[in-house]
């Protein structure tokens, strides 16, 4: 375990490569560093940032699947923190000197009516307090240089950079006859290279991970959590990122340069 000392250094690193976008060394190299320590770092940035006017609206969830979890050699997805100055505008260009290394990844929104307070979160609570769900992007950004692990990742507040939350919003399940029929638990899936299928399974499952881990310290949630549905996309560094979500039954990505190609991922 690294001492507050420490913490707080890798935070200052962090936060200082995010303002001057440009990327910083791997936290991985310091002594003891325990997936505990990630989340205090990240946990710092976000309450320094909040101390200066921002606010939390939300968190994300990501390594959902079982494949990136084993890649990242972890056993459990991992979250960082929504702010409301991560906020971006449907439709809207983001210039890409704006971040250190910008992918593009779409999500879904899940927009809850009612907090959920772990532990024993499980499907059917997430839904029934979901007040909708709708398609976004999430601008995922490495503050960190490559080669990264996950303490890296985690650290850096899973990647998160940015929000655009669009299209048209989806009720939940709990409003639909279709709750204990075939559609109770549908599965995303996403081609990936050379055309394979990978299944993410229902985003709705990574929302109440959060909840329970959340709830593990105390914390209840009761606003927006965002769960991965497709892997990365990365848009050229000669032109701005304008990325759209489109009205959709989950979520769509459009990207204006002609080079966006989807990328293994899933941070």
């Amino acid at each position: 375990m690294l001492s507050d000392a420490e913490r707080n250094k890798a935070a200052d690193i962090l936060m200082n490569a995010e303002k001057e976008r440009k990327q910083a060394v791997q936290l991985q190299d310091l002594p003891n560093i325990a997936i505990e320590d990630s989340y205090a770092i990240s946990t710092l940035v976000a309450n320094r940032k909040i101390a200066a006017g921002a606010k939390l609206i939300g968190h994300k969830v990501g390594l959902t699947s079982k494949a990136m979890q084993r890649s990242s050699q972890i056993d459990e997805p991992d979250y960082g923190y929504l702010l409301d100055n991560m906020m971006i505008a449907d439709g809207a260009k983001v210039p890409h000197e704006n971040f250190c290394l910008p992918r593009v990844e779409v999500e879904l929104a899940f927009i809850l009516g009612k907090a959920l307070r772990g532990p024993g979160i499980g499907l059917t609570d997430v839904l029934r307090a979901t007040e909708y769900v709708v398609p976004s992007l999430e601008i995922v950004d490495a503050r960190l240089q490559d080669p990264r692990k996950i303490f890296d990742t985690v650290a850096d507040n899973g990647a998160a950079a940015g929000i655009v939350v669009g299209g048209r919003p989806v009720g939940s399940a709990r409003r639909r006859p279709a709750l204990g029929g075939r559609h109770h638990a549908p599965q995303l899936r996403d081609r990936g290279d050379r055309g394979r299928r990978r299944v993410l399974g229902h985003p709705a499952l990574g929302v109440a991970w959060l909840a329970n881990k959340l709830g593990a310290h105390g914390v209840a949630w009761s606003r927006i959590s965002c769960s991965p549905a497709r892997s990365p996309a990365s848009c050229s560094p000669r032109k701005a990122i304008r990325c759209t979500a489109i009205s959709a039954r989950w979520a769509g990505l459009r990207c204006n340069s002609s080079d966006c190609a989807g990328r293994g991922g899933g941070a």
